[in-house]
């Protein structure tokens, strides 16, 4: 997503900047803003335009988007069984409680508490006589003309 936004502002070194950015994505919280930091340089010392400056915002914005409330709740659903609601209602939530540190410890006390509720909280086995009720087959059941 990177390397397409800033080759449409015709940013310098774009395949370099974009590489460090998905580098940097791995850096919770702080990643994105580095991943900015160097575009927003090699734009302002070629004598760039505020426009493409404010273009390169508009790039960040809608990756930071994109990255955090698609890709990420998408991703710890389906790697943790973390519900995508959970994963978006808990660094809120954290964030209001211990402003700094529960956005940031939010993930993965989400992974680690779904993680020993899949593995210590197992559901009750299903009871001779219990469960789905399937169709009888074909022809098993006796037809009188």
């Amino acid at each position: 997503m990177w390397l397409i936004g800033l080759l449409i502002l015709h940013t310098p070194w774009a395949p370099l900047w974009a590489l460090l950015g998905g580098a940097f994505q791995f850096v919770p919280n702080f990643g994105p803003i580095l991943t900015l930091i160097g575009p927003a340089i090699a734009l302002a010392l070629t004598g760039a335009t505020w426009e493409r400056l404010v273009g390169l915002l508009v790039v960040f914005a809608v990756i930071a988007f994109i990255d955090g409330l698609i890709l990420q709740p998408y991703l710890m659903k389906r790697q943790n069984r973390v519900p995508i609601w959970a994963s978006i209602i808990a660094p809120i939530v954290l964030g209001f409680i211990i402003p700094f540190w529960g956005v940031l410890l939010a993930p993965p006390l989400l992974a680690i508490i779904y993680a020993y509720k899949a593995r210590h909280i197992r559901p009750e086995p299903i009871r001779s006589g219990e469960g789905v009720v399937l169709p009888p087959e074909r022809g098993s059941f006796d037809r009188r003309s």
